[in-house]
């Protein structure tokens, strides 16, 4: 395939690649960054082409990683598994996850602060779940065990539980308490902790202890 650049061409669909044609053929593409190193005239061998090509996958690769850390916040063992996905050869992974983690765009700790931090704000778990959604994410039992290390189970089930009971409201006490109970421990919390949480919620919500209310199981 060695030959002379007879021409760069930016593709129509896709500006950030350029067509690389030798002797008058198109003969493979770049991104825009690894194209813009050469110039007309000059002459390729194969050596250099097959050096060209890993580059450029690399770039492809690179990218991908980019936009799949565009929507949230990743683990490297997310990231990996994305790239396994696209068939990325182990040697460039290897490449991109180093890089990234340079630049501090992959760092599973502050990624398994942030997803805790997420999950207190928008919807507490127990520590059992947290660790089972920091495990499947594929973050090492130091990194858990760090993060989890000053999380008050108590005080989240609180939370949880007064969000959820305001929807619950319009139950009866018997029927309050099982609903709301069902709900914390399908969120991971302990058996215990779900029971205070529920009872700091009927007690906050002002509920009052008799039969008034309407004893339907709707959610």
């Amino acid at each position: 395939m060695a030959g002379k650049i007879t021409a760069l061409k930016a593709q129509k669909k896709n500006p950030q690649r350029v067509n690389v044609y030798l002797d008058g053929r198109y003969a493979f593409s770049l991104a825009a960054i690894e194209a813009a190193k050469l110039h007309l005239g000059q002459v390729l061998s194969d050596e250099e082409i097959e050096k060209l090509k890993e580059r450029d996958s690399y770039e492809k690769a690179h990218e991908r990683a980019l936009r799949f850390l565009s929507y949230r916040p990743r683990s490297e063992a997310e990231v990996r598994r994305y790239l396994r996905g696209k068939a990325v050869p182990p040697d460039i992974e290897d490449e991109v996850i180093e890089n990234l983690t340079r630049v501090k765009l992959l760092d599973d700790l502050a990624f398994a602060r942030y997803w805790v931090e997420n999950r207190e704000t928008f919807n507490p778990r127990g520590l059992r779940m947290l660790r089972q959604e920091l495990r499947q994410k594929g973050l090492s039992r130091e990194i858990i065990a760090q993060v989890l290390a000053n999380l008050d189970e108590e005080k989240s089930a609180c939370r949880a539980a007064l969000e959820r009971g305001r929807k619950l409201a319009h139950l009866d006490q018997a029927s309050f308490r099982r609903k709301l109970g069902a709900y914390l421990l399908r969120r991971g919390f302990p058996y215990e902790v779900a029971n205070l949480a529920v009872e700091h919620a009927w007690q906050e919500l002002g509920m009052e202890d008799d039969d008034t209310k309407e004893s339907e199981d709707v959610e």
